[in-house]
């Protein structure tokens, strides 16, 4: 099941089931998070409630995209109630992209790991979560808050200070805490986790620094679980012209850590169990455009597809 949160023509919320290139509305529900706090009072599975809630009333979906009325597929109403995280170095084909930015310029030992090989040889090695039993912790970042969550088809805006403005395509985990605390797995999106490789390549402690930049997620959220392999595509386009495109792969068979022990070491804080927050988590990439030379411009824009999660990701760049 995939769902998106859109407005009508007349600035009205709604959530609506994705059925092809048809959206069906789902009665009487204007946000995915409302639907959510439904599902925790009613016990009712999210498809159970679609299913009883949903009507024949449907709108078009490439309408509605091509009109930006199209939001994140999930959203808390107070932004300031949305934590933006995400982890690296998590994938089988990341460490060569990361590590390429910032290795030594010369080893006294021809031996000696970076840091960030010896973070990923440390997912290679213990980086899945058996039972109860979590793996070794991943690298963990900040993004933001609600307020760096930019919608499908909206700009993502470099900011003056920034030297780049890279993508960077990954899945999603979408949670709300229950009134407990306790943390409620929603669903998964197509993510771009925009970050500033040039000012990371400086000096790797401007890690932090660099993913301080908007977000986007969507359009649509992915309700159940997902299969181990997942294959997706990134591109940096301008106009009908592609400028760079590549084939990345996710999903547990092509990551170093299981997503269990991602959210393991993400939830164990108690900071991250506030009853209502909404967590976007990003499970990291494989592929990046700046490891390959490009710098992407003013204007152009990035597509990020996964075909199981629905219609691709776009956002074009602004630099300000």
């Amino acid at each position: 099941m995939r769902l998106i949160q859109f407005r009508d023509d007349t600035n009205r919320g709604h959530v609506g089931l994705v059925n092809g290139e048809r959206i069906r509305i789902v009665n009487g529900i204007s946000s995915m998070y409302s639907l959510v706090q439904k599902h925790f009072e009613s016990g009712k599975s999210l498809e159970n409630l679609v299913n009883e809630l949903v009507g024949n009333a449907s709108e078009n979906y490439e309408y509605l995209l091509a009109n930006n009325q199209v939001d994140v597929p999930l959203s808390h109403p107070d932004p300031y109630h949305t934590w933006v995280t995400g982890t690296g170095l998590t994938h089988l084909g990341s460490a060569t992209s990361r590590d390429s930015m910032h290795q030594k310029l010369q080893q006294t030992d021809p031996e000696e790991l970076t840091d960030s090989m010896k973070m990923f040889r440390m997912g290679l090695e213990g980086g899945k979560m058996q039972g109860e039993t979590p793996g070794v912790q991943p690298e963990w970042f900040y993004k933001g808050n609600g307020l760096m969550v930019v919608a499908p088809g909206r700009p993502l805006q470099s900011p003056t200070f920034a030297l780049d403005g890279g993508e960077e395509p990954e899945i999603v985990g979408i949670y709300v805490n229950k009134p407990d605390g306790t943390p409620f797995r929603v669903g998964f999106a197509v993510g771009n986790e925009f970050s500033d490789h040039k000012m990371e390549k400086i000096n790797y402690l401007y890690l932090a620094h660099s993913k301080l930049r908007q977000c986007s997620y969507g359009p649509e959220i992915f309700i159940g679980e997902l299969p181990k392999h997942l294959v997706g595509t990134c591109s940096v386009k301008e106009g009908e012209q592609t400028i760079w495109k590549k084939e990345f792969l996710t999903g547990e068979a092509n990551m170093s850590h299981n997503i269990q022990n991602l959210e393991h070491h993400h939830f164990k804080y108690e900071l991250f169990r506030q009853p209502g927050d909404v967590h976007i988590h990003y499970f990291g990439t494989s592929v990046l455009s700046f490891a390959e030379g490009i710098q992407v411009r003013n204007g152009q824009q990035f597509e990020i597809e996964i075909p199981l999660l629905g219609k691709p990701l776009i956002n074009p760049l602004n630099q300000l």
